[in-house]
């Protein structure tokens, strides 16, 4: 069974009076993401309206954007060649439209960049976060700013871990 995301959005109707606007299951798209809600301009408008529906999954957020989603890291494949985790690596990145974020790929065929500032915040499970001179394991609830570095989350155990991430448009 595929898991199902609910997102409900709010809104404030022209008598000032709040209400929901949207209640909508979301599924999960190329490399374990969820989006949910995706802005193009800063400050966001707070009439405007959701720009994901009908768009390609995307990893970067668009110029002067932004993006919320959730992500599954799954448990690392230990049994791929060099060359089938590379093949792979390429594949999931052109998936979503992100070759140009693979810049530096040797330690790891999923390093990659983004021109985005991340809060991220672990949510279930344990990963590693791996940067070109350090790494750190997380823990639930730990928080990351990832602030367009080289970088790779590693899960080393044998269930998939669940992240929650807004990206911001950066320079």
């Amino acid at each position: 069974m595929e898991k199902k995301f609910r997102c409900i959005v709010t809104e404030r109707g022209e008598n000032g009076k709040s209400f929901i606007s949207e209640d909508r299951e979301v599924g999960v798209g190329p490399l374990g993401i969820i989006d949910f809600w995706e802005t193009e301009e800063m400050p966001a408008s707070l009439h405007g309206k959701n720009l994901l529906p009908g768009k390609p999954t995307r990893l970067e957020a668009s110029t002067h954007g932004t993006l919320f989603r959730f992500f599954e890291i799954p448990p690392f494949q230990k049994n791929l060649s060099p060359e089938e985790a590379e093949k792979q690596a390429a594949e999931v990145f052109a998936s979503v439209q992100a070759s140009h974020c693979r810049v530096d790929t040797r330690l790891n065929p999923m390093m990659h960049t983004t021109r985005t500032i991340d809060y991220v915040v672990l949510l279930k499970g344990e990963v590693t976060l791996l940067l070109d001179k350090s790494e750190v394991k997380l823990k639930p609830f730990d928080v990351v700013v990832q602030r367009g570095t080289n970088h790779y989350w590693i899960n080393y155990n044998t269930e998939p871990a669940l992240l929650m991430g807004v990206l911001l448009d950066a320079k």
